[in-house]
């Protein structure tokens, strides 16, 4: 008997041009539109904005045609091309913009389309903030936000203290944390307010790196813009720039809060409006998993191929808010399924968004710091995104962020989200360098005191600094880093230089190197991001004073600011007027806006302050 096999093969067709674009839609006023309907030209279906005026739509081809319509707005149309992120802005309607013209009795339409769309800007405004800022909405408002008490970095003198020791801190949520308290219309208290990490929000003109370190180092001495007798010395590192097609495969697992207190609107909404702009950037060797906590944690997307978009994004529509918060279960059940997926020599990640507000088992900062102490020897990084407002617990964040080899940023709207997810892309996901500790040794011939501006919570021992099994700060594939020092020269009166009382049971040794050519040496130790042992740089700061770059003057002008909003002892004459002035000169080519919306940000500080 012949038995007769027969194959039959099924062709399944599918689009390789296929492609999700993500984007954000605004008014005239720079503020998300809702509702708007997105359709594929020549299609009926689409999709609509969300409430921070986020989309995703899959598209066929480079060549579609996206048609953005509301009421109340001209509809747009945009050809993809090869873009996978397309922002929006709306105009008004002819019919609104005359209608409001006969609100406002404006009788010439040339003249007054200015001051119609700084009407409209104005009640979006209000809206706004009359339905969300705080949610007045959803009852009376109690803030339980909480932020680790800062102690400010005062003078040293050098013959006392002659080393300064820190790690390094690429973090930068308390400057969006910082812009979302002034543009709710209020100056954020002290502690809200650190200073490095603000200078650390902008990127700076530092050059490049070559041979095998990964960073350069850029140094440079200039006056102080708010005390003439003392002097700025920068010190800044540019992280080496890796193309994303050339970063290792990355084993990302999502671990995301669905608690009852992330149900706001920009909490877990615009969550899952940032995560899909995330997953948009990942390629087909990469793989994400998701794990969410609210009562308890559990896994809804097991391990999933970086190219199956759609099936990851579905995964986070679904999510929906409820129940306490247990969020040390939720870093335990991530780290165990980032161990079970690990990538030799790839990019092993734990990213966490929250509010921070854990209330369910490990809950204080002393049980969570000691939990993510004991992940990080696992060689799975961290990223730390902070959401929302009313009960958001900053002071938890840091300490994750600090103690489990990561970073944090602070996600108040989409323009941020697309900042740390999108346009750092690298610098957020990929170490370079870790446990980066800088020590400088000042020349006492030259420098009677000197204080540290910032890092208060990353100061180090002097003895850590050898020690390779203290924790330090990690710096990503093309961060800039900088930190400042004030230093005062020898020979100047200064209040700030305060005089001990003579030891009795030590000879104290005033001797000093003679020479005056040398301000300072700075040592640097970093790892690798799979190694133990670290490396050593070291370089030598000449006393030489000269005009400030561009580089000097904008991170200045951004420690003054913190110094102002902060009421700080050491603030010197300095004022909003010279802070904007700094500012504006030394803008630069500004791609994003960045340090266009930090001088706004200044002037409406101005606005509030009693000076």
């Amino acid at each position: 008997m012949k038995h007769l096999v027969i194959i039959i093969s099924i062709l399944v067709a599918f689009n390789v041009n296929a492609k999700f674009v993500n984007g954000t839609v605004y008014d005239e006023a720079g503020l998300p539109l809702s509702g708007v309907n997105v359709v594929i030209k020549g299609q009926k279906s689409g999709v609509s904005t969300d409430v921070n005026g986020f989309y995703s739509i899959e598209v066929s081809s480079d060549k579609s045609i996206l048609v953005f319509s509301t009421s109340g707005f001209e509809t747009v149309e945009i050809k993809v091309g090869n873009s996978k992120l397309i922002d929006v802005t709306l105009a008004l309607s002819k019919e609104v913009l005359i209608e409001l013209a006969e609100e406002e009795d404006v009788s010439e339409m040339i003249t007054s389309r200015p001051m119609l769309v700084a009407q409209m800007s104005k009640k979006a405004v209000n809206r706004s903030l009359s339905s969300s800022a705080y949610f007045h909405d959803q009852g009376v408002y109690h803030n339980t936000e909480e932020y680790a008490t800062i102690h400010e970095n005062g003078f040293r003198k050098v013959l006392d203290h002659a080393l300064s020791t820190f790690s390094i801190d690429v973090d930068a949520a308390s400057y969006s944390n910082m812009r979302r308290f002034i543009n709710n219309g209020q100056l954020p208290q002290k502690d809200v307010v650190r200073i490095e990490e603000m200078i650390n929000y902008f990127n700076y003109e530092y050059k490049d790196p070559t041979g095998k370190n990964p960073f350069s180092i850029n140094t440079e001495v200039a006056k102080a813009p708010w005390n003439d007798q003392h002097l700025i010395a920068q010190i800044g590192l540019q992280g080496k720039k890796i193309e994303l097609e050339n970063l290792p495969a990355s084993n990302i697992v999502f671990l995301l809060d669905v608690s009852g207190s992330m149900s706001a609107p920009n909490k877990l909404p615009l969550l899952k409006s940032a995560f899909k702009l995330l997953v948009n950037e990942l390629r087909p060797q990469d793989k994400v998993s998701i794990v969410v906590y609210a009562g308890a944690a559990g896994l809804v997307l097991e391990p999933t191929d970086g190219n199956d978009k759609k099936k990851i994004m579905e995964a986070l529509d679904k999510l929906q808010a409820g129940g306490s918060t247990a969020g040390g279960a939720g870093i335990e059940l991530a780290y165990k399924i980032a161990k079970e997926q690990f990538v030799n020599g790839g990019n092993n990640r734990v990213v966490l968004a929250t509010d921070g507000d854990f209330n369910v088992g490990s809950s204080s900062n002393a049980s969570m710091e000691r939990l993510i102490e004991k992940k990080r020897e696992e060689g799975v990084f961290l990223t730390v995104l902070g959401f929302g407002m009313g009960n958001y617990k900053d002071s938890k964040m840091e300490i994750l962020a600090d103690k489990g080899n990561g970073n944090y940023a602070y996600i108040d709207n989409m323009k941020e989200a697309k900042k740390v997810l999108v346009n750092e892309f690298g610098g957020t996901m990929f170490t370079i360098a870790k446990d980066v500790k800088i020590q400088v040794e000042f020349n006492p011939a030259v420098v009677q005191a000197y204080r540290l501006i910032g890092y208060e919570n990353r100061l180090l021992n002097n003895e850590d600094f050898n020690d390779d099994k203290k924790d330090a700060g990690e710096l990503g594939s093309g961060h800039t880093v900088t930190a400042l020092y004030e230093i005062i020269p020898v020979g100047v009166d200064s209040d700030f230089v305060k005089d001990i009382d003579p030891l009795k049971y030590q000879k104290v040794e005033n001797e000093t190197n003679s020479s005056t050519d040398e301000l300072f040496t700075v040592k640097f130790r970093y790892k690798e991001p799979d190694g133990n042992a670290s490396k050593l740089i070291t370089s030598i700061v000449k006393n030489e004073v000269g005009n400030s770059s561009q580089n000097l003057n904008w991170s200045m002008a951004v420690a003054g600011f913190g110094m102002l909003i902060r009421d700080s002892e050491y603030k010197g004459d300095i004022t909003y007027v010279d802070v904007l002035r700094m500012a504006k000169s030394a803008k630069g080519e500004d791609k994003f806006g960045y340090r266009s919306e930090f001088i706004e940000l200044v002037d409406l500080a101005k606005s509030m302050s009693p000076q």
